[in-house]
């Protein structure tokens, strides 16, 4: 597809994709609920880095994109739980090739350096 150009939809299309995902958390946050359901702090301890602001944010975003899940459990203390939903679960093909990609880019750029 990059070598043949592309037509204005295809443009679209990519433009919207990058919208939903942008960012350097979303996939992040996705690729950590696919496993399981997890609870904020949970999301929170595994992706290094993120403040409990930005994933609050991230995770809004992401289920107004209905690419998460978040579920209220009526129990005390309140309980809330994310889970990957299965449009975002219809991402795993681009996170698989996103990590090749990484590996490549990774390789790469270190032997370049030497």
């Amino acid at each position: 597809m990059l070598s043949n150009g592309g037509c204005p939809k295809t443009m679209l299309s990519i433009q919207d994709a990058l919208e939903a995902l942008e960012g350097r958390w979303k996939l992040l946050i996705l690729f950590s609920l696919s496993e399981k359901p997890k609870r904020f702090k949970e999301i929170s301890r595994e992706i290094r880095g993120i403040t409990d602001k930005m994933l609050s944010k991230e995770l809004k975003s992401l289920e107004a994109n209905k690419l998460l899940k978040r579920e209220v459990f009526s129990t005390f203390p309140p309980r809330v739980e994310y889970s990957i939903t299965e449009h975002g679960l219809s991402l795993g093909k681009v996170l698989d090739e996103l990590h090749f990609w990484g590996l490549l880019h990774r390789t790469t750029v270190l032997n370049d350096e030497v």
